[in-house]
């Protein structure tokens, strides 16, 4: 038995070292791969083209044909845009509540007095009259700060007509300050072999002539207005039925269009329209001026009634006028050819009864009249 027996097999080839004739023939069988390179479209070609990452520059710079942002190589781009935002973080107090507040303070500065909390809705209880934060000033007190006051009034007004006066020299702000200055770098070759130096500062003098450097009449935004009142709500309490019931909108249901086809009920109509929601009011007048109206039409029907039978009996005398005309032309031409006497012939006095006689007999056919045409009077 010998040792190569006992020994495993080998789990690696050995290693053994090829020849020139073995790498031709290996890198015959390897096969090349063009990987395509991304390239911007030809000058000319770019309408409507936007480079949209940094392959489509093409180890380039920017387009100046393209009229939108580019960032080649990333350069001028702001790289911290995306980490700022306009939520604000969650605070919490002492007793570890969340502080709601910080909405309405966004905007004010730190020193500012906002009343949020149910706590400012309290009035302060003062618990000791004789408290020397809430007595009022004395005399000398007030003596003392009107004093001040007036003096720094007068300077003020002093130094603003000193300022008008042609001859005016302003006055240095400041005197000079001396200053010590001692370089980091010692040594014969610095500072010309010194090792310390005093400074003499003073304020350069300002030039009258001189032009405003600033401008003046720049528009600045609008500071923030007052903060919102505090709104308090009542506590939440349970809906009653009567709540519930008059929360409930019927849908809007159109008399005209029906699009869906869907078979509305009569009721859900008329809940719809809204009618049932008017209480209907009449008004007193509408029977006063219906009473006005009646009376009015018939007042104008009797009018109008009375009017015709006017006409009527001024037609029917016109009617007898012309018929007792006709009835004396007949008369007279009959007595004219049977040879009688003529009326003109006839004694005053025969004339003056048949003139009664005729008199009479309209006052009989006028009452007659009269008695048919209104039976009731």
């Amino acid at each position: 038995m010998s040792l190569a027996s006992l020994l495993p097999a080998p789990a690696h080839r050995p290693y053994q070292e090829a020849n020139d004739d073995d790498l031709e023939r290996a890198y015959s069988k390897l096969t090349t791969v063009a990987v395509p390179k991304r390239q911007p479209p030809p000058y000319g070609l770019r309408r409507n083209w936007i480079p949209r990452s940094q392959e489509d520059f093409g180890d380039g710079g920017a387009f100046p044909e393209v009229h939108v942002a580019q960032f080649p190589l990333d350069m001028g781009k702001n790289r911290n845009k995306g980490s700022s935002s306009s939520s604000l973080p969650v605070k919490l107090d002492s007793e570890g509540r969340v502080k709601y507040d910080a909405l309405v303070r966004q905007g004010h500065s730190k020193d500012r007095v906002i009343h949020s909390r149910f706590q400012d809705l309290i009035p302060a209880q003062i618990s000791k009259e004789d408290d020397p934060e809430l007595q009022r000033p004395d005399d000398d007190e007030i003596a003392e700060v009107t004093e001040k006051t007036r003096l720094a009034l007068e300077k003020e007004v002093a130094s603003k007509v000193a300022a008008a006066q042609p001859t005016h020299v302003p006055p240095q702000q400041g005197g000079a300050q001396y200053i010590r200055y001692t370089p980091s770098q010692q040594g014969l070759s610095f500072n010309s072999g010194a090792k310390q130096r005093v400074i003499r500062m003073v304020e350069t003098q300002k030039d009258p002539m001189e032009p405003p450097r600033f401008k003046t009449n720049k528009k600045i935004p609008r500071g923030p207005p007052s903060p919102p009142a505090p709104v308090m709500h009542s506590p939440n309490r349970k809906v009653t039925v009567k709540e519930q019931q008059d929360w409930k909108i019927p849908p809007c249901i159109s008399n005209w269009k029906n699009a869906k086809g869907y078979t509305i009920p009569l009721d859900k109509r008329l809940a719809a329209d809204g009618r049932g929601l008017q209480d209907p009011h009449i008004n007193d007048k509408f029977a006063k001026l219906a009473e006005a109206l009646y009376i009015a039409d018939r007042k104008a029907r009797e009018a109008v009634e009375m009017r015709a039978q006017l006409e009527k009996k001024v037609a029917q005398r016109e009617k007898e006028k012309q018929e007792d005309k006709l009835r004396k032309l007949a008369q007279k031409a009959r007595d004219a050819r049977a040879g009688i006497q003529n009326a003109s012939d006839k004694s005053h006095d025969e004339k003056e009864r048949d003139q009664m006689r005729y008199e009479r007999h309209k006052d009989r056919e006028k009452e007659r009249r009269i008695a048919k045409a209104a039976p009731d009077k």
